[in-house]
């Protein structure tokens, strides 16, 4: 075993903190990526926080599953990669690789995945700790490559936020001639309006904010409406293929769910706390879909980011030093930044 330094927290109510944790000696099959940028993920702040009963946090932990890095060590058996490429690493670092999701594909529904952070950690006791730390080991079969065009901070966010909102996109058949709703403008919706601009489909941006019309615009959509302004909403009654919902926060789920054509699907992507009234004839009159999604399966993310390669995709983010992460927490909850903060993990070097 190696030490790595790292940030972590040590109860629901502690402030992340400089900590020096163990990385397991790497397996033939391993690699060891030194991070140089990790993400700031509003999922972070709730396993923090032990705000989530669904998966009950362990302390110490060290959140972040939005890793960019570059590769200093492989195992024996490595095929894919090799020293001195640039490597990402998302939700997950393991699945059992037998049952039918893994075999088709979808490791991010496998019963028996890994999570990047606070998971049984097969190899060490305790759980899995995440990116905000300098170093990592990972099974190739987690790692995925990083195209070098891209700015390394702006593509730390791709690895959840990105994938989130790409993943429905893709599954749903969006495409050139589709009209494509975007509801929320915050980390995932800012993607998910540049990956359906890029996609070739016509985007319109749902928001409470009409101070954030510009801004929209200038990542891709054709139009926004405000949603609470009911004219707005009414134009677009019955003519959406797809709409991805990005809010967290409660909301009337009808009010899009009427604003979908014959056969229209929405799908859900953010969690709000408390669940959400659906109204059957919102659904019947239409033959209408609601639906749910989470991150994608490695295959896809790869292709994700070789789509974001391709079209010079990165998520809108700000540059923080891992010193500033607890006023980053604070300021996520108020939704104060544009669009996603990424950590330089070279900060961590002056600790």
């Amino acid at each position: 075993m190696s030490n790595a330094k790292a940030y972590s927290a040590a109860s629901a109510t502690s402030p992340l903190a400089s900590d020096t944790i163990e990385r397991r000696d790497l397996t033939e099959q391993d690699v060891q990526i030194e991070i140089l940028f990790c993400g700031v993920c509003h999922s972070d702040l709730h396993m923090v926080r032990n705000e989530w009963s669904v998966a009950p946090t362990v302390y110490p932990i060290v959140p972040g599953h939005e890793i960019v890095g570059r590769i200093t060590q492989v195992g024996s058996a490595v095929t894919k990669f090799k020293p001195g490429d640039l490597a990402g690493v998302g939700c997950m670092v393991d699945s059992d690789g037998t049952c039918p999701q893994c075999k088709a594909g979808l490791e991010q529904f496998c019963p028996n995945m890994t999570l990047t952070y606070n998971s049984p950690d097969k190899h060490l006791d305790g759980v899995t700790y995440g990116g905000y730390s300098d170093s990592i080991v990972v099974d190739q079969r987690f790692v995925l490559r990083v195209p070098s065009n891209l700015d390394l901070a702006g593509v730390a966010p791709l690895l959840c936020a990105g994938i989130t909102t790409y993943s429905p996109l893709r599954h749903h058949g969006v495409t050139k001639g589709k009209k494509v709703g975007v509801v929320g403008l915050g980390g995932l919706g800012h993607m998910g309006v540049k990956f359906a601009h890029a996609l070739g489909a016509h985007v319109v941006v749902f928001t409470t904010s009409p101070d954030k019309k510009e801004d929209a615009l200038r990542l891709g959509a054709d139009e926004v409406v405000v949603s609470r302004n009911l004219d707005e909403m009414q134009q677009h009654v019955n003519s959406f293929d797809f709409i991805l919902d990005t809010v967290a926060a409660n909301h009337d789920i009808n009010a899009y769910l009427n604003l979908l054509r014959l056969d229209g699907n929405i799908t859900l992507v953010g969690a709000p706390p408390k669940p959400l009234e659906v109204a059957a004839f919102s659904l019947i009159m239409g033959r209408r879909n609601l639906s749910g999604s989470n991150i994608g399966g490695i295959a896809e993310t790869q292709e994700m980011l070789d789509f974001c390669g391709e079209h010079n995709i990165t998520a809108d983010v700000e540059v923080i030093p891992i010193q500033k992460v607890n006023e980053a927490y604070d300021r996520l909850l108020k939704s104060d930044v544009k669009y996603r903060f990424s950590i330089d993990m070279a900060s961590l070097k002056s600790e």
